[in-house]
């Protein structure tokens, strides 16, 4: 099936777990090196995701001194078939911060309280809060055992997807 083809049909599925899930956990590199993972709230953009992080939490300022971030968004477990085949989508980032006050700021806090309400815009108004733009270079939509298909950024539903095929191996009894 073509890339395209196969775009069409997985591209729907990822938009609708983006728009069931409203905060995505969200994993960056400390000054050290070290990974860090935690959540955060997100608003959704075609080339990416929108996220207000306060200077008092580890990914603000690890995204200001190291600009790349992987994330995971994953389908509730109370609604789940299967607890070991959870819906799921992954991206690595490039993370821009972005400049208090320009317009892309204020699309970018739009997008927010559209999502969230009032409190993105009370967060967005404290001094120590950042808005970044979480740029997709990469992803993995995972829908079950054997449906794994890979894209490319910069959309969120990717532009080129492959269906990974390779199956699971088995063991010697």
């Amino acid at each position: 099936m073509s890339s395209e083809r196969i775009q069409s049909r997985i591209g729907p599925e990822i938009l609708e777990l983006l728009d069931l899930q409203k905060a995505m956990f969200l994993s960056s590199i400390t000054p050290d090196g070290d990974p860090y993972a935690s959540y955060a709230p997100f608003a959704i953009e075609d080339d990416g995701f929108y996220v207000l992080l306060s200077e008092l939490a580890l990914h603000a300022v690890n995204l200001l001194k190291t600009p790349k971030a992987a994330a995971l968004i994953v389908e509730d477990e109370s609604h789940a078939k299967d607890l070991f085949a959870r819906k799921r989508v992954s991206y690595s980032f490039t993370a821009q911060p972005i400049p208090r006050d320009s317009e892309q700021w204020h699309n970018g806090v739009a997008c927010l309280v559209a999502r969230h309400g009032e409190r993105s815009q009370n967060l967005s108004q404290l001094g120590d809060f950042h808005l970044f733009k979480l740029v997709v270079t990469r992803g993995r939509f995972v829908k079950g055992f054997g449906k794994a298909f890979e894209f490319s950024g910069p959309n969120v539903c990717g532009e080129s997807m492959v269906h990974l095929r390779d199956g699971h191996l088995t063991t010697k009894a």
